[in-house]
């Protein structure tokens, strides 16, 4: 008999594993609604919904593995990273998602309230703050809305070998600023962006792709340290904040 796996576990959400068979139990449904309407829409592969009882979502397994991990090198190959930008072009391409995405005021106001907390809650330097806040300031501005998976990390892109399989977690897919999602998949894996902008086909503005990568780890380290996640494990978000310029 297959054991149960507890791939991930908070107060909003879990995803077991039984088997090939992956099962998704949110408490909003709204997300699991996106989801799978995204997934319908996207052309790159998916995962196969195979059944859907609110609140659970059942997702057939994909084949391969993810390309890597937040905080761990990846082995997976130079052209399988192309590939992963090659995939998010075409998914770019496709015609827009009927919902909205985020909007310029909605992003700055949070990140400009997540900046507030780490600094008044000592969670980190007002320095190291200061600095990636000054930093994202590239990301905020006007952009031409692309269909974004809008968490497109390294570890929700599955190759096996050179190949991508497909892509998971679509539950933040909306109309949304190509860079970002470029941005999220390199995210501590700054090594791979040539790579996967070779995959993508067309320049893009590295000032804006380093701008997501520390308006995202300012935005995340609260969210993450509420929900059992460590933001400052080696070569996570605390590190990318670090590591910038």
């Amino acid at each position: 008999m297959d054991e149960v796996e507890v791939v991930v576990a908070h107060d909003e959400r879990a995803t077991l594993r039984v088997g090939g068979v992956f099962l998704k139990i949110d408490a909003d449904q709204t997300r699991t609604d996106v989801e799978v309407e995204a997934m319908a829409m996207a052309p790159i592969p998916t995962p196969e919904v195979l059944w859907r009882k609110p609140p659970v979502l059942a997702l057939a397994a994909l084949p391969g593995k993810a390309l890597g991990h937040l905080g761990e090198p990846s082995t997976a190959s130079p052209a399988a990273w192309a590939a992963a930008g090659a995939a998010a072009r075409k998914l770019h391409d496709a015609p827009l998602p009927p919902w909205p995405g985020r909007s310029l005021a909605e992003i700055a106001s949070r990140l400009d309230g997540e900046c507030e907390w780490l600094v008044a809650n000592d969670v980190l330097p007002t320095g190291l703050v200061t600095r990636n806040r000054r930093i994202a300031e590239a990301a905020l501005r006007p952009w031409a809305p692309v269909f974004t998976h809008g968490d497109l990390q390294v570890s929700h892109v599955f190759a096996d070998g050179d190949e991508i399989t497909g892509v998971i977690d679509w539950s933040e897919a909306s109309r949304g600023d190509a860079l970002f999602d470029l941005a999220i998949l390199t995210l501590g894996h700054h090594e791979h962006l040539g790579d996967v902008l070779a995959g993508y086909g067309t320049d893009v503005d590295l000032d804006v792709i380093r701008a997501w990568w520390s308006l995202r780890s300012l935005l995340a380290i609260r969210w993450l340290t509420e929900h059992g996640f460590d933001p400052f494990s080696p070569g996570c978000e605390v590190d990318v904040l670090r590591s910038q310029p």
